[in-house]
């Protein structure tokens, strides 16, 4: 058996997973990581580092582990937060639970689980790690997890393959219901505490008061575009590929100003909350930010045409693959089921790697395409790569 650090947050999934690794025979040692101090934007109630500490704490007593705590904070600063906030200034739509997964759960914590002895590092996860050998060594895939309503490997997209040599997910092949379960059975404190929601680490937000720490609020001006917007008809089964990874591109000239807003930076493609625009029959969703000209751009109903794509663009620089024998070469296309962000059913798509960028061409249209998120594509079960979004 090993010796495992166990990534103890005080939810349920990682209180059930130190309970596993103990009955296996394991050496399991609980660690507590403290990413955040800042409450500026949070939600009163969400996700209190320190009634998270409490519950990992009585966790690790219950199943008498050790129990250590270590801050983390300057790295998830640097490394989440402050590539979150440029992210949103350029006008994107960054991740930050996929950044956090592999910028700090599997590089710093790992260090700090390292000097502890680790063997290995277990975390709460919804998802599966398989082994193969090959002629170069031990070859490691990451697989979903087996519960399809909670699977969770999407946000271990960028994962490399020493982050996975490392990696065990022992609630992976449970569902959510049989963890819970297993939490009540062995009295573990967690058992009943609600899920963690919102940004990895700081819980639910008020999204423009948290970037107001570092993003300005500025007035500017909300612009409708009707659904016959006249560049939506230019696009056909005949369309170019490069054509149609590429957003929709609005001027002012295109629609009618219908309201105002705080700033463009704090809004996202296919968000209808926020907007402070009543006496609609449909919501209006917005379909386009420009941030040169702090400009957001609208449309009614959820069906508008400007929601909809059916390809993007990801730079080949961008472009991760968890096992780089299975990167696909310049020329070649291939079938694969693809996500776009969590949760979302996977879909049917076409990846090409092409001289100037990578392009997955989805079978149906797409709502809410976003630069800065992370396309997921999977064989069966799965996850060969990943990348960000470009357009």
């Amino acid at each position: 058996m090993a010796r495992v650090v166990i990534g103890l947050s005080g939810g349920v999934d990682s209180s059930v997973a130190a309970y596993l690794l103990k009955r296996q025979g394991h050496e399991v040692i609980g660690l507590f990581m403290r990413n955040w101090h800042d409450t500026t934007g949070t939600l009163e109630g969400d996700c209190p580092w320190y009634d998270d500490q409490m519950f990992a704490e009585l966790v690790a007593k219950r199943l008498d582990i050790p129990f250590h705590y270590v801050d983390l904070s300057q790295e998830y600063r640097k490394r989440v937060v402050d590539y979150m906030f440029a992210e949103y200034e350029r006008g994107r739509t960054p991740n930050p639970d996929v950044l956090c997964n592999r910028e700090i759960k599997f590089d710093v914590f790992l260090k700090e689980a390292l000097k502890l002895g680790a063997e290995f590092v277990a975390t709460g996860h919804y998802c599966r790690k398989r082994e193969e050998e090959t002629d170069g060594g031990i070859s490691y895939s990451l697989l979903a997890g087996s519960d399809p309503n909670k699977d969770q490997s999407y946000f271990l997209c960028q994962l490399s393959q020493e982050q996975l040599r490392y990696a065990m997910f022992p609630v992976g092949d449970l569902l959510k219901p049989e963890v819970r379960r297993i939490a009540e059975e062995q009295k573990l404190a967690t058992a009943k505490r609600k899920d963690s929601q919102g940004i990895c680490f700081v819980g639910k937000v008020d999204l423009p008061v948290f970037l107001q720490q570092k993003l300005a609020a500025k007035r500017g001006n909300i612009h409708e575009i009707l659904p016959t917007w006249r560049r939506y008809a230019e696009y056909d089964a005949q369309t170019e590929l490069e054509r149609l990874a590429e957003p929709f591109r609005y001027t002012v000239r295109d629609g009618k100003k219908i309201g105002e807003h705080n700033g463009a930076h704090f809004y996202t493609i296919g968000q209808r909350k926020g907007l402070g625009i009543g006496g609609r029959k449909e919501s209006l969703f917005i379909i386009g930010t420009d941030v040169a000209t702090n400009t957001i751009y609208v449309g009614e109903g959820d069906s508008h045409p400007g929601l909809y794509r059916r390809a993007l663009r990801i730079e080949l620089d961008e472009m991760h693959w968890i096992e780089p024998r299975k990167a696909m070469k310049t020329g070649e296309s291939r079938r694969f089921d693809v996500r776009i962000r969590y949760r979302q059913p996977l879909q049917g798509a076409t990846l090409s790697v092409k001289d100037d960028a990578a392009y997955i061409l989805f079978d149906e249209p797409q709502r809410g395409i976003t630069a800065g998120q992370f396309a997921a594509w999977y064989d069966g079960d799965e996850l060969v790569g990943s990348g960000v979004i470009t357009a």
